[in-house]
């Protein structure tokens, strides 16, 4: 069997990422991370069928006192919602959970970003652990404790901090997600190299094909090391006062052009996460050169290897320069009403920028 790789995050609340293939069905290590005798999968309609039962039963065969409830959300970033969160709510108020209960969430950002939020909400906070089964999420949104849900007005504008007691990356489920899914996660996994770590962009550089065709060893290498950055920053910045904004590259943009697409959840035009975000870092990167940070010569080596996994680097038609502003203007970054955007002097060497001139993205976003 292939080793499990741990990586560990430290700080007030420490926890582990446990990462390798076939993790879903050893219901030990599942087990052993329920403090109580309730426990509430939550999952969508997509995931679901694929491992709840199998989860499921794993968890009874080493927890047979456990209550165990299954509740499955639909698919997609549009329900992620305070409405979708009432109905976890009332699906633990019917499970009778207790404060030492545990919520397991089965599935990609939108299903850890809500069953975060939901556990840390129930009864003041109670534990969850993260299943992700999205490159995207088991590299990005179920390490760190970031949970929340979308409002028509912005994306994840209604949250909270609440660190996971543990993550359980079984990279035996990305070989059941579709393409896109795949390449959108690369776009996180991209961001690490290209906010601090140029040998790692260099790496993905080489590597990338070896990633896109979906190589076990090649995927482990990638989320293990993007998972030690992340875990670096969020240890030394759990509550993203300072260090931890830098993990927002190509976000603030990013953000603006799924609320302004509706968070149709990557319908035939609408970008998915990971491809806003690709967008967004080469926005950032431009503006960059334009604020005389930086050349453009990282952010031309930045699209080549995004447009290499396929993502797209390019604004999507038909959405309005003041509209995008206007949603970027609502980034949880921001202070005092100025933007507060993330961007960098090159490659590796990302920086928080406070009051950024709106003159100038507006003409950036125009362009």
């Amino acid at each position: 069997m292939t080793a499990v790789r741990t990586v560990h995050v430290g700080g007030s609340h420490p926890y582990a990422i446990d990462i390798g293939p076939g993790l879903l069905g050893d219901g030990a290590r599942l087990a052993a991370h329920a403090r109580g005798c309730h426990a509430l999968m939550l999952s969508d309609s997509q995931v679901a069928p694929l491992y709840a039962d199998a989860v499921a039963a794993a968890l009874r065969a080493a927890r047979p006192d456990l209550e165990l409830a299954t509740h499955v959300i639909p698919a997609g970033e549009s329900h992620k919602t305070l409405a979708t969160f009432t109905g976890a709510i009332e699906a633990l108020a019917g499970l009778g959970a207790t404060r030492d209960a545990t919520v397991y969430a089965l599935g990609g950002g939108v299903v850890g970003d809500l069953a975060g939020f939901a556990a840390a909400c129930w009864m003041r906070g109670i534990d969850c652990v993260q299943l992700p089964t999205t490159l995207l999420s088991m590299v990005d949104s179920s390490v760190g404790g970031k949970t929340a849900v979308d409002i028509p007005q912005g994306k994840n504008l209604v949250g909270a901090f609440h660190p996971p007691r543990a993550v359980i990356a079984d990279t035996a489920t990305l070989r059941t997600l579709p393409p896109r899914e795949l390449r959108a996660g690369l776009a996180e996994v991209i961001k690490y190299g290209a906010i601090r770590d140029p040998q790692f962009f260099a790496w993905l550089e080489r590597e990338h094909a070896a990633l896109l065709a979906g190589d076990d060893a090649a995927l482990a290498e990638a989320i293990a090391r993007s998972c030690e950055h992340k875990a670096g920053i969020v240890e030394r910045d759990p509550l993203e006062k300072g260090e931890r904004a830098l993990l927002n590259l190509g976000h603030t943009f990013g953000h603006a052009i799924e609320a302004e697409q509706g968070y149709s959840g990557g319908g035939s035009e609408a970008l998915v996460h990971g491809e806003a975000v690709a967008v967004g870092m080469v926005l950032a990167g431009r503006l960059s050169a334009r604020l005389g940070m930086a050349s453009d010569a990282d952010t031309d080596r930045l699209e080549r290897l995004l447009q290499a996994c396929g993502l797209p680097t390019r604004i999507p038609a038909g959405l309005a320069p003041e509209a995008l502003l206007a949603r970027m203007r609502l980034d949880k970054k921001n202070l005092a009403g100025r933007l507060r955007l993330v961007l960098w002097h090159g490659l590796g060497q990302a920086v928080v920028v406070p009051d950024v001139d709106e003159a100038q993205v507006l003409e950036l976003l125009a362009g």
